[in-house]
């Protein structure tokens, strides 16, 4: 059995480009473009593999893309079991301006999954979870499925003697926490729609998360701040780490290569303040890598000996 199941139920087809500029009405010519497989739960697992962990991909794919999506997940090495579903898999669309280092992201909703569907891929992750260390549920739910798809999935793991993580957001993160997770990792932004206020400062930050873990909704939340770097709180810890100084190529699977490290790390038993430091390396890494090509182990090895952590 896997260290890590990961389970994305609504993954795409990441197709990265670049263009000279972007203008209205004009056809605009691309360089070369480039495609990985996508979606959080399955860059977490790219992320584990390429760090060496041992892990299984859960995904819903369909049609022409999800036939497309499945080959790229094999040719990662990645051990996976897809589930088949009768709408397309979606395709999301990274433009590089190369006049001005822009980046624009345009994201597709995902097919619409019905009940039989999401019901399955619900049941396959209760086959894999048993000896599992960690269930990882990472990105969102496509159109049909419940906001409380993760809230059940949180249950089983923990029925099943697995550590649940969840990365998602809006009601579908809201449920997960209800059940209560062992980790969650939300962005700034996802973490001022989940509370509802502006959380400006570190003070309020380190509040809020230990606001999730009274209540019993978590037991750590690792918060990703972008270029603030990163802070984790227990509830007798506070670890901040600063931002390396990186020039990034790309932002795309920087928090998901951060989680898969902080997951990998976890479970060859270092201790949470290596694992912080090894997440805060790989979101780094990530940055320096075109489109959606995330993290690779050399970088985070040598990056993850600038990282600085600090207690609170």
């Amino acid at each position: 059995m896997a260290d890590v199941v990961t389970l994305t139920m609504n993954p795409a087809i990441d197709l990265s480009v670049s263009v000279e500029s972007v203008a209205p009405f004009h056809k605009l010519r691309c360089g070369d473009g480039r495609r990985d497989p996508g979606g959080g739960g399955i860059n977490v697992a790219r992320a584990i593999k390429r760090l060496g962990g041992d892990v299984i991909a859960v995904y819903p794919h369909g049609g022409v893309l999800g036939e497309l999506l499945r080959r790229l997940v094999d040719r990662e090495g990645i051990s996976a079991s897809p589930i088949s579903v009768s709408g397309e898999t979606r395709e999301d669309i990274t433009v590089i301006e190369q006049a001005t280092g822009s980046q624009y992201r345009f994201v597709l909703p995902g097919p619409r999954l019905v009940e039989s569907e999401w019901k399955t891929c619900l049941g396959t992750v209760a086959t894999l979870e048993h000896g599992a260390q960690f269930v990882v549920a990472s990105g969102s739910l496509p159109p049909g499925v419940p906001d409380d798809f993760y809230g059940r999935v949180a249950k089983q793991a923990k029925q099943a003697g697995a550590k649940i993580v969840v990365d998602s957001s809006g009601p579908p993160l809201r449920n997960a926490l209800a059940v209560g997770v062992f980790l969650v990792k939300p962005s700034l932004n996802e973490f001022r729609i989940l509370l509802g206020g502006p959380l400006e400062t570190e003070v309020e930050w380190v509040n809020a998360c230990r606001s999730l873990i009274a209540m019993g909704q978590a037991e750590i939340v690792a918060l990703t701040l972008g270029d603030q770097g990163g802070l984790v709180v227990t509830r007798d810890r506070i670890l901040r780490a600063p931002a390396l100084k990186i020039e990034p190529v790309s932002v795309v699977g920087a928090g998901d290569s951060f989680l898969g490290a902080m997951i990998w790390s976890l479970t060859t038993g270092h201790a949470l303040e290596t694992a912080f430091r090894y997440g805060v390396a790989a979101g780094s890494a990530a940055l320096l890598m075109p489109g959606t090509e995330l993290c690779h182990r050399a970088d985070v090895e040598r990056l993850v000996n600038y990282v600085k952590i600090q207690g609170i």
